[in-house]
């Protein structure tokens, strides 16, 4: 059984790389147990064991299919995530931004430098 604070945190539920890689597939469509444990390589009680999580936290839901379990992605939980993320995204543009300043100010130079009477 999962520890109970990561069943309670959407969080602590996606910092697991196993279940980002499940996400990822479900978001490509509503997938079975048996799918999921043939595209992850992993053993089946793994793959539920990190469903369950994922479920308890509200990211994915299962819905019965004959003998079969379909589970899909939810994504009112992951508006958590993003609203969170998102409070970073000037940061990474501000990044962004300094990284083309720089390589822009390092064709200037280069140019110059290939120009008749530029500086080498």
């Amino acid at each position: 059984m999962a520890p109970p604070i990561v069943s309670a945190d959407v969080f602590l539920a996606v910092a697991e790389p196993r279940r980002r890689q499940i996400l990822d597939l479900l978001r490509e469509g509503e997938r079975a147990v048996g799918e999921l444990v043939e595209r992850l390589g992993l053993a089946q009680p793994q793959v539920s064991k990190h469903l369950r999580v994922l479920k308890e936290v509200g990211l994915v839901c299962a819905r019965k299919a004959g003998q079969r379990r379909l589970y899909s992605v939810q994504g009112a939980e992951l508006r958590r995530v993003h609203e969170w993320v998102s409070q970073y995204e000037r940061y990474w543009e501000h990044q962004l931004d300094r990284v083309k300043e720089r390589a822009e100010r390092e064709t200037r130079r280069r140019g110059a430098g290939n120009k008749p009477g530029g500086k080498p």
